[in-house]
């Protein structure tokens, strides 16, 4: 896990409407946003809360830096930590950085190959309205990563690196940019030269054998590329600093002219970085195309600029026609003034508002004709289709391939439908939605990666046999090869899986579907016998009758027809197919089935299936859903007495997240606590309308209870997912018995 502060550069682009309004783009996908997290705001939309934090920040007029912090939080490829989990990090890593009490919002992504969290702090205090600034943050985040790593069992990163600020951006632009970046190249292919020079001819010969000079800038060196490109030579190595050099050759001495019998061995150009295919023409392809796209921009940009002076030119030739018509009237001074007057500040805002306008058409066309890093335009080739950018994606250094449940096929690849592509990593890792399912897809496995359903699994065995072949390898956990045996039968798609132990259950599950299938298929054979009763076989009547008969723990040894002639044959089908409603959404047993199938009819319940209460149901209290009346010492439950603020507090919360819940927001059921739970699990405080609120969870649902200034300071003193108890008088006690 890593945690990382991105800052702003230019404090004047800074805007945490802007930042929030990035992190919750889904910009399309179905697959971007995960779980959205507003914390200690009043507010219960996420506008509401940006329009909540920007008041805050206008309250302090003293503060000159930048008033908002973004975080990142990233984890290692195919971890998945659940929603209880990421939430603990977010306000583990915000309460080490003394964030814990300041607003911010959370928002959880899964585009990449690495799940991460962008959190965007308000750094003004809600309530204090000073700003908090935490000093060398980069070494608290290590720290509580370690820890978090070992509570959490995540695996570990490197949290103490030892390059520099300028080698970390180097490697970032490297990664995610695809290019090689000077350090990097000069690292990579002559640092060991130019540190075995013993004098500063030796220096400048090695230097300018790599298409390299050396140069002093302000108090140190810089070291110069053929293209103009420059780097500080003590960050490429700490033996190049202007200080270890004159101290090792003496005084400075400038770099004499290019030697013409110097012969540059190699050259630093910006091509992809450590990829595993040629991509020569590829890489020529991008170029030819951005400066296609950078003409096509400054001419866009041109034409904008033209129309916008000749829009100034107009309302400029227009105010002076006006204050020409000002001139020639024969009134007095006074009111020419003011003429005068209203038409400077009807000019001012014809340009203010051509400007604006002009403004919106650069915008539009920087957006329109985008220019793309490497990466970037291979991941657009590829959504467009082009296997070759997809092939180089995949031959990223970078490009490690999917982990945990996965599912691999080997065989004959065959033609099938192609699933619709929700995104393409910068790994050349495809993402596509299978239902409620996310399938990722990296060249040689499919990973079933959130809210895995039967669909779901189908769809990527589906996808594994059609792309990789029919002989299919599983891995992962043991619930996970259960789903997949299931989704394989209930599919009856001609695959085989690699592990022996899975394909024989596979075949067991098969030939016990195929036995209770086999009534209904052998219907027509039946109907080949000699004897019938009316217009049915003797046969289907007899099988009938056993059937009957069996199903009610009789026989009849005879063999007389009459007993049963009322009946007809019944079809009871295979087990998950269309399940009576008394056995919906649950497993069952053939012997358990109420529901039987008639040749010419309908289903129907067996009447000695139909439970007594069907009959004559009445309505059922629901108190879950019933609100508490407002009143003056209300009681909301027995033995729990709230005043109304507070019952107001508490159901506008409930409210609150009940409503995201309904918009597919990823957050558990929120209700009222109600006598009769007593081991919970504390889940944090809330403040709503100036009232504290506690929430435990149990099971799956968090229960909202109301509790005053004093509890409230004693519950700080506990983590997120101890153990508490309620008492029936509405006390909050910790495992080790302490009241709350």
């Amino acid at each position: 896990m890593i945690a990382k502060h991105v800052p702003m550069r230019t404090l004047g682009k800074s805007d945490f409407a802007g930042l929030v309004q990035y992190i919750t783009d889904a910009q399309s996908k179905s697959e971007r946003l995960g779980l959205v997290t507003l914390t200690n705001c009043q507010a219960g939309t996420v506008q509401a809360a940006t329009e909540e934090v920007l008041a805050t920040q206008h309250i302090n007029t003293r503060a000159t830096g930048d008033k908002t912090y973004h975080l990142l939080v990233s984890f290692r490829t195919g971890e998945k930590p659940n929603a209880d989990i990421l939430k603990a990090i977010e306000e583990r890593i915000c309460a080490g950085l003394g964030y814990g009490e300041h607003q911010r919002i959370s928002v959880v992504h899964h585009d990449t190959d690495n799940l991460h969290v962008h959190i965007a702090i308000n750094k003004i205090h809600p309530t204090r309205n000073t700003m908090h600034e935490p000093f060398q943050s980069f070494r608290t985040l290590g720290e509580l990563c370690a820890i978090l790593e070992r509570d959490y069992v995540l695996e570990k990163d490197n949290h103490n690196s030892a390059r520099s600020i300028s080698e970390g951006r180097a490697a970032d632009m490297e990664r995610h940019a695809g290019v090689e970046s000077l350090i990097g190249w000069i690292k990579r292919e002559c640092l060991d030269e130019i540190k075995a020079a013993q004098s500063w001819a030796e220096l400048y010969q090695a230097l300018q054998a790599n298409g390299l000079d050396l140069l002093i800038r302000g108090n140190g060196f810089v070291i110069e590329a053929g293209d103009g490109t420059q780097v500080k030579a003590s960050t490429v190595a700490r033996d190049l600093s202007k200080l270890k050099l004159e101290a090792r050759f003496g005084s400075f001495e400038a770099s004499p002219e290019r030697q013409a019998q110097i012969k540059t061995k190699r050259q630093y150009q910006k091509k992809p970085v450590g990829l595993r295919v040629n991509t020569t023409e590829l890489y020529a392809k991008y170029k030819a195309d951005q400066q296609t796209v950078a003409v096509t921009q400054r001419l866009a940009v041109d034409r904008a600029r033209q129309r916008k002076t000749r829009k100034v030119e107009d309302a400029k030739r227009s105010n002076r026609l006006r204050r020409s018509a000002i001139k020639v009237l024969g009134d007095n001074r006074l009111n020419k003034k003011l003429l005068y007057a209203q038409a400077s500040k009807a000019l001012q805002a014809e340009l203010d508002s051509i400007n604006k306008e002009y403004q919106r058409d650069r915008q539009g066309c920087y957006d329109e004709h985008k220019r793309y890093t490497w990466a970037d335009w291979l991941k657009k080739e590829a959504l467009q289709g082009n296997s070759e950018a997809l092939a180089a994606l995949r031959a990223r250094e970078a490009a490690d391939g999917l982990k945990g449940n996965t599912v691999e096929g080997q065989g004959q690849a065959k033609p099938g439908h192609a699933p619709v592509v929700d995104n393409i990593t910068k790994k050349g890792t495809i993402i596509f939605r299978a239902g409620k399912t996310a399938v990722r897809d990296d060249g040689d496995k499919l990973q079933v990666s959130r809210e895995a359903t039967r669909e779901g699994l189908q769809e990527a065995l589906r996808v594994a046999m059609e792309r990789y072949g029919n002989r299919i390898t599983v891995n992962g956990t043991t619930e996970f090869k259960a789903q997949i045996i299931r989704a394989a039968v209930d599919s009856q798609l001609p695959i085989t899986f690699a592990d022996p132990a899975l394909e024989s259950r596979r075949q067991a599950l098969l030939k016990k579907e195929n036995t209770h299938d086999r009534p209904q298929k052998d219907r027509g054979r039946a109907g080949r016998g000699t004897g019938r009763v009316g217009s049915r076989p003797v046969a289907e009547n007899n099988s009938a009758r056993s059937s009957i008969n069996d199903d009610r723990g009789g026989s009849d040894p005879a063999g007389r027809i009459h007993a049963v002639k009322q009946y007809r044959k019944p079809n009871i089908g295979s087990i998950g197919r269309v399940p009576p409603p008394q056995s919906q959404n649950r497993l069952r047993a053939l012997s358990k089935l109420g529901v039987v199938r008639i040749d010419s009819g309908s289903e129907v319940l067996l009447p000695r299936d139909v439970p007594g209460h069907m009959e004559q149901q009445g309505t059922q209290p629901d108190n879950a859903l019933r609100r508490g009346v407002s009143r003056p010492g209300g009681r909301l439950e027995a033995g729990l007495q709230y005043k109304p603020e507070q019952i107001m507090a508490m159901d506008k919360y409930i409210v609150e997240r009940e409503g995201k819940r309904l918009k597919c927001f990823d957050i558990p059921k929120y209700m009222r606590y109600t006598n009769g739970d007593s081991e919970l699990l504390f889940a944090g405080m809330r403040n709503v309308e100036g009232q504290t609120l506690a929430l435990v969870k149990r099971d799956d649902d968090v229960l909202v209870v109301p509790i005053d200034q004093t509890t409230a300071r004693r519950l700080k003193r506990i983590t997120v997912g101890d153990a508490v108890s309620i008492t029936p008088q509405g006390s909050i006690k910790t495992s080790k018995g302490r009241s709350r």
